[in-house]
């Protein structure tokens, strides 16, 4: 039984920190947005795109609390708890940091675009690299899971 709230606690941080961060990151890319499209509604399929890339961390933190919660049975021993705990943190901690992060990129993109609209497609690149680490955490919390 201890094993199993260990590993539950630790899906539902993995879980709630990739969430977290997504909904920070998508606060900041939503208002600067709202700022850019107050003068030009025109711009909104530029920037949609940018506002939506911060989602994707929780996206994955919820796949990951899918794939780990699998695991987790009412006989684990506490090692066996630990061990899905520590599995599910790469994805936690590159969730919530990487979201937050990617945030405040794309919102400056979308800021640069409102200012130049051609550059929309170039500017994916920079919040996208960002979004590159969270595809990492995701990966190896799927290997250690």
């Amino acid at each position: 039984m201890e094993g199993q709230v260990i590993a539950i606690i630790g899906i539902a941080i993995c879980v709630l920190f990739c969430g977290i961060g997504s909904c920070l990151g998508l606060h900041k890319t939503a208002t600067t947005a709202a700022g850019v499209l107050s003068e030009d509604p025109k711009k909104f399929g530029k920037v949609m795109v940018l506002v939506l890339l911060p989602a994707t961390q929780g996206i994955y933190g919820f796949i990951i609390g899918i794939i780990a919660s699998g695991n987790v049975t009412a006989a684990m021993t506490a090692a066996e708890g630990w061990t899905l705990f520590a599995a599910v943190l790469p994805m936690a901690i590159s969730g919530l940091v990487s979201a937050i992060i990617q945030g405040i990129a794309s919102a400056n993109c979308i800021c640069a675009v409102g200012k130049q609209e051609s550059l929309s497609g170039k500017l994916i690149v920079y919040p996208g690299m960002i979004e590159f680490y969270a595809i990492l955490g995701l990966i190896i919390s799927i290997m250690l899971v």
